[in-house]
């Protein structure tokens, strides 16, 4: 074999080992997650407990890095326009993912579904109704049957426009036929305090919120957004088990890369991210939070479940009017 031809064989050889080598070497190097909501929300709570467990796993660090801003665009953009190499990855949730497009049309530098490769599902929470203990009604049912006579006189909270929250309460209001007013607010200290001060009637909000209210009997939980129970506020029907399953949301979080990341790099993420969902310190902060775990979809349903995802908020935006903020 001449010289030539040793040389072209070692550089196939070369080539061809090259997918292997990147998917045993990643990561090798600092990861960095881009949170694109603020510091200290249950958002970013939750991803910090994920950073510990994929930095133990990994044995390199995994950074947070929050870029909030314009209901989670301006970090979404970042990681959008980031080099496809797996080190910096997305906390890909379903404002920005499958609610934005919606609400934003036309607006957005990104597309959920070419921008990014989806890798992991997270999680899933379902959200509480809560209203204050004064309220002129105790359970869901007699809440539902108040707003149908009086058209218009319950107001709810959300943190805005086309959060999850709010379109939480709009698939409610179409499922039981209901009219209701909707008080967007900038802040959640100030939604919480007109609440329990009895400005707002209800809100529908996350578990992690507003447990120490209900704990300390300053709001009333009369019901919850998905399709069980929660085994923490066992009092609470679910809105599938009253007869309006159609109004179940909630909220959902996964792990998504710039397109064109490397498809092995892309499994290798995946496997870290459902060993992480396994941690003993991960499951029992979602156990304690309510959050169910979505390890069974990984790379190769998290595109569909996105797709349906949109599809479904496109329906309840567009029915609602809302518009961004």
């Amino acid at each position: 074999m001449n010289r030539f031809a040793i040389l072209t064989s070692l550089t196939m050889s070369l080539l061809a080992a090259a997918p292997a080598a990147a998917t045993e070497t990643y990561p090798s190097r600092p990861i960095t997650w881009v949170v694109p909501f603020g510091a200290g929300g249950v958002t970013d709570n939750t991803a910090r407990i994920m950073a510990k467990a994929m930095s133990r796993i990994t044995g390199q660090p995994v950074l947070v890095d929050n870029r909030p801003g314009a209901g989670g665009i301006v970090g979404t953009e970042h990681v959008a326009a980031a080099k496809p190499d797996g080190y910096t990855i997305l906390y890909a949730s379903s404002g920005p993912m499958a609610v934005n497009p919606t609400l934003y049309k036309g607006k957005l530098s990104y597309d959920p579904l070419k921008s990014f490769t989806p890798v992991q599902a997270l999680s899933q929470s379902n959200m509480l109704i809560v209203v204050n203990p004064s309220a002129p009604f105790k359970t869901l049912p007699e809440m539902i049957e108040f707003a149908k006579k009086n058209p218009g006189k319950l107001n709810f909270g959300s943190p805005g426009q086309g959060t999850a929250q709010h379109l939480s309460a709009e698939l409610l209001q179409s499922e039981a036929d209901i009219k209701m007013t909707h008080v967007p607010y900038k802040t959640g200290a100030t939604q919480m305090g007109d609440l329990m001060s009895g400005v707002l009637d209800l809100s529908i909000e996350y578990p992690a919120v507003v447990r120490p209210y209900i704990e300390a009997g300053k709001m009333r939980a009369i019901g919850m957004t998905g399709a069980k129970r929660f085994k923490s506020f066992p009092d609470a029907p679910s809105v599938a088990e009253l007869g309006y399953p159609k109004a179940q949301n909630a909220g959902w979080s996964s792990i998504a890369v710039p397109a064109g990341t490397p498809p092995e790099v892309v499994e290798k993420l995946a496997q870290i991210v459902q060993e992480a969902l396994k941690d003993p310190a991960v499951v029992q902060y979602y156990d304690a939070n309510d959050n169910l775990a979505l390890a069974e979809l990984g790379p190769d349903k998290m595109r569909d479940f996105i797709a349906k995802e949109i599809e479904k908020f496109k329906a309840v935006v567009e029915r609602s009017g809302a518009t961004a903020d």
